[in-house]
C-alpha cells in the first residue's frame, strides 16, 4: 500500500509541471525538486546523517551508485520528453524499469522472479503502453527520436538500480528514511550543478515557487518516504511494478484537471494496467 500511495503522489509530477512559468526548462524543474526534496530527505533523518559510518566499505560503495542512479534518472528522463514526448518518454523509462529490475536482481542473487509476477508484470507494461500511447496511435503517432529512446531506456535503467539499492541496503537492517535520506542527498549536491547552469529566475515567482514546492514536498520527499517504506515489505522487482499506477493516475488527473481526451483504447489501457496491479498486489496462496 505505502508503495501505491507513493505511486499516487507521482503521478500529480505531470500536472504539477505543466503549471510552471513559461521560460522553466524541463531540466531545471526536475533538478531544482531533487534538489530541495533530496535535502529534505536528508536532514529530517538522524539517521541519515550518520549511516555512511555505520556501514562497512562495501554498503559505502552502494549508497555512492544509488546516489548516481538516483542523479541520474531527472538527467537523462526530462531530456528523453524534449526529443520523444511525455508519452513516449513515460512508457520506455516507466515500463523499462521493472524489466531491469528483474533482471539485475536476477543477476545481483536478490532472486529469480517467480511466473506470477512475470506474468503481472508483462500485463502492467502492456496496459500502461496503451494507455500512454493510446492517443498517439488512434491518432497517426509519429516519429521516434533514437537518443530520446536511450536517454529514457536509461532513466529506466537509474530508477531500477537505485530501487535495487535501497531494497538490499533495507534488506540489510538499516532504516528506510536512513537509507532513502542518504542516497537522495548525495543525489541533491550531485545535480546542483544541472540548477545552476541554466535560467534559475523562473524560481523567484509564485508559480515557479509553488510547483518547485509541491514537487519536492510531495513528489519527492514523501513519496520516497512511503517508497522506502514499502522496500521493507516489498521486493523492489515488485515495488517497480506497482509503481506503474502512476500513468494511471496522471492520465486521470489530465482528463480531470486539465481537461484532457482519452480515446477508448487508452481506456482499455487503463482496465488492463489496473488488472494486473490487483493481481500483483493481492496476497499470494501459499
Amino acid at each position: 500500500m505505502p508503495i501505491l500511495i507513493a505511486a499516487l503522489l507521482w503521478g500529480t509530477t505531470g500536472t504539477a509541471s505543466s503549471l510552471a512559468p513559461s521560460g522553466a526548462p524541463a531540466a531545471g524543474i526536475g533538478a531544482a525538486a531533487l534538489v530541495l526534496g533530496g535535502l529534505l530527505l536528508f536532514l529530517t533523518d538522524r539517521s541519515a546523517w550518520t549511516l555512511p559510518r555505520r556501514c562497512g566499505a562495501r554498503e559505502r560503495w552502494l549508497l555512492v551508485v544509488g546516489a548516481v542512479a538516483v542523479a541520474g534518472y531527472p538527467v537523462t528522463f526530462y531530456p528523453a520528453v524534449s526529443r520523444t514526448g511525455v508519452a513516449v518518454a513515460t512508457v520506455i523509462a516507466l515500463g523499462s524499469a521493472p524489466v531491469f529490475t528483474g533482471l539485475l536482481g536476477w543477476l545481483a542473487r536478490q532472486g529469480r522472479p517467480d511466473g506470477r509476477w512475470a506474468g503481472a508484470t508483462a500485463l502492467a507494461v502492456l496496459g500502461c503502453a496503451v494507455l500512454v500511447l493510446g492517443p498517439e496511435l488512434t491518432g497517426g503517432g509519429a516519429a521516434v527520436d533514437l537518443l530520446g529512446v536511450l536517454l529514457a531506456a536509461l532513466a529506466g535503467l537509474s530508477y531500477a538500480v537505485y530501487s535495487l539499492v535501497g531494497g538490499r541496503l533495507i534488506a540489510a537492517g538499516h532504516p528506510s528514511a536512513g537509507v532513502m535520506g542518504t542516497m537522495f542527498g548525495g543525489a541533491a549536491v550531485l545535480v546542483l550543478p544541472v540548477l545552476l547552469s541554466g535560467p534559475t529566475g523562473w524560481l523567484l515567482s509564485a508559480r515557479g515557487t509553488g510547483v518547485v514546492l509541491h514537487l519536492a514536498a510531495i513528489t519527492t520527499f514523501l513519496a520516497y518516504r512511503l517508497f522506502g517504506h514499502g522496500l521493507r515489505h516489498t521486493s523492489a522487482q515488485t515495488a517497480t511494478t506497482l509503481t506503474l499506477a502512476e500513468p494511471a493516475v496522471a492520465a486521470v488527473l489530465g482528463v480531470a484537471a486539465l481537461g484532457e481526451r482519452l480515446p477508448a483504447l487508452s481506456w482499455c489501457g487503463l482496465a488492463v494496467l489496473a488488472g494486473a496491479l490487483a493481481l500483483l498486489a493481492l496476497p499470494s496462496r501459499r
